[in-house]
């Protein structure tokens, strides 16, 4: 082994730990946003007449309440093989419920004609999933 493939292993390395740690600061707070939602929704009176506001009804604040904290637990198992496994499937729904989940609250906020102090939250935290889901991506594919 020479000199500037040492030098490459060790730059490689770096990164792939640059990579997995902005993974999990990115994920850790993009579960604590979401955890927090999930339990403003289960205990919150105002947040339950913000649903109302939306339209939604009661029972679905609480069904996405639980989706969102089986989302969180989703996101938070460690890093799992490569493709093909069911911790790995599981882990993208997480994040395909959560952009789905994101994008809806923008929409809906928007067709009741709420400010941006109402819709901003979703979009901040649509921007923190998008960086968590962009070092989980770079993160598997090194592993492959």
């Amino acid at each position: 082994m020479n000199a500037s493939t040492s030098t490459m292993t060790s730059n490689k390395t770096k990164a792939s730990k640059g990579l997995v740690a902005g993974f999990w600061i990115s994920t850790a707070l993009l579960a604590l946003q979401m955890g927090f939602t999930a339990y403003a929704q289960l205990r919150l009176p105002q947040v339950a007449g913000t649903f109302a506001h939306l339209g939604f009804p009661a029972y679905f604040r609480i069904e996405l309440s639980w989706a969102k904290l089986a989302g969180v637990a989703a996101l938070l198992v460690p890093m799992v093989p490569a493709r093909g496994d069911f911790l790995y499937l599981l882990k993208e729904w997480a994040y395909a419920g959560f952009a789905i989940t994101l994008v809806s609250a923008l929409i809906a906020h928007l067709a009741v004609g709420d400010g941006v102090e109402a819709w901003s939250w979703s979009v901040g935290t649509g921007v923190l999933w998008g960086v968590s889901y962009f070092f989980w991506r770079r993160v598997q594919a090194g592993c492959s």
